[in-house]
């Protein structure tokens, strides 16, 4: 086997057998997929992902305390890089699904190999995906990432120009969406058609851009420049500077300032 990005996965799911039979019969390792996390509902999911920033995100949707679509609509992550999981049938859930344009909805029980293929799937577009982030560095010590500031869309134009107004808050895909008056599966389908990147993407990079104008301030330690910037934590902020820049914020900071 080729050497390969291993991505990481928290499972959110409360019946300890279906989670038992998740965790040992998928072929993780196969798979190149490290299960960092699991959570029991649906409050400890959203602030495990919050922290670790994982890949993948596979859930179930009846939880305690927060559905499982209320805790990814909740967190700061790809509704893409999502798998849902339910017990039972309920077009109100599948639609929900559908609208935030997660990677895809399976009923229990779970095959497994229809799983690993989805997971196969999903993993190879990450991977992709994480490649065109490192390939925006540009290598000086100003705007860290190279990103485009205008579209040919004046919709996305407008997003771009929300991300720029309000990436110090914590926004998401379902607040720009609201600001350009789209569903927001649309709006992640036409910003990745119009910059190259999806959503997330852009708003991770640009936070980061910022993050490194103000790493060249003394006596701001890189807690305080990841919660400026908007990340939810430190942890996340660290994990996603270091996969588009290749370095821990610690690490790029010494080596440039």
């Amino acid at each position: 086997m080729s050497e390969r990005e291993i991505l990481s996965l928290i499972i959110v799911e409360d019946e300890k057998i279906m989670l038992k039979e998740l965790l040992n019969t998928i072929r993780w390792n196969e798979l190149g997929i490290i299960v960092t996390a699991t959570a029991s509902d649906g409050e400890e999911g959203e602030r495990l992902i919050n922290e670790t920033a994982p890949d993948i995100v596979l859930t179930d949707i009846k939880l305690p305390k927060k559905d499982g679509l209320e805790m990814v609509a909740s967190c700061n992550l790809l509704y893409q890089n999502v798998i849902v999981l339910s017990g039972y049938t309920d077009f109100k859930y599948t639609r929900k699904a559908i609208q935030l344009g997660v990677y895809d909805y399976l009923e229990k029980p779970v095959d497994d190999e229809e799983l690993e293929n989805i997971l196969k799937e999903l993993s190879t577009r990450i991977r992709e995906e994480h490649k065109k982030e490192s390939s925006l560095r540009t290598g000086n010590t100003g705007e860290a990432i190279k990103l485009p500031r205008t579209v040919n869309n004046h919709q996305i134009n407008c997003v771009i120009g929300f991300i720029r107004e309000n990436y110090a808050s914590p926004i998401g895909l379902s607040d720009a969406a609201e600001f350009a008056k789209l569903s927001e599966n649309h709006l992640s389908t036409l910003f990745r058609e119009e910059s190259g990147i999806n959503f997330l993407q852009y708003l991770n990079a640009y936070r980061i851009n910022k993050a490194v104008e103000l790493m060249k301030k003394e006596g701001i330690n890189i807690s305080e420049i990841a919660i400026s910037c908007g990340f939810p934590t430190p942890g996340y902020f660290a994990k996603i500077f270091k996969r588009f820049l290749g370095q821990s914020p610690t690490q790029y900071r010494d080596s440039r300032f």
